[in-house]
Order: C-alpha cells, then structure tokens, then sequence
C-alpha cells in the first residue's frame, strides 16, 4: 500500500517512489491512499510536477478511484466525545 500525504518528499525520495511504481506497473495491483488532491501531488513528490504527472498516469492507467469526502474519522470521534462530556457535566 503507497500512502501520499501531507509531509513532501525531497527529490531522491520521489525518485524511488517512481521507480517502485514503474517496475510495478502493469505487473500486479497497487493500492494508495492520500489525503491530498491529484492535482497537489507535484508539491508532495519533490516540487516535481513531471514525475507526479509521471506516476499518477502509470497509477491511474487501469484504476478505479474511489474519493471519499466527508468528516474526518479523529475529528468525528472527537466531537462525539465531547458532546458526551457536555452532557455529562450538565447533570
């Protein structure tokens, strides 16, 4: 599983994300995940937007995308335990 996230990777380390990806590519299945837009990939992987633009279409070739939107799984359990707390207090 390729995690792509909020901490950007410098040049060498996109690099090898790019080859892992590359050797992988049609041979066998690759999940990812992000939390970042296709579109802020460039900034994640190095400030490159070749090798993004390189890695999402070996990626997104034979993909299916599935984009989930919604309240975020922490902050939803967060909210839940506060409005108990709240609660609690009031008696």
């Amino acid at each position: 599983m390729l995690w792509v996230e909020y901490l950007p990777l410098d040049e060498r380390e996109a690099s090898y994300l790019f080859q892992v990806v590359s050797r992988r590519y049609e041979q066998g299945s690759i999940i990812t995940t992000s939390n970042k837009a296709f579109t802020d990939w460039g900034n994640v992987l190095g400030q490159d937007n070749t090798i993004a633009s390189a890695l999402l279409d070996r990626l997104l070739h034979h993909s299916v995308v599935f984009n989930i939107q919604g309240e975020r799984y922490r902050l939803r359990e967060k909210r839940a335990s506060m409005t108990q707390e709240v609660g609690m207090g009031q008696s």
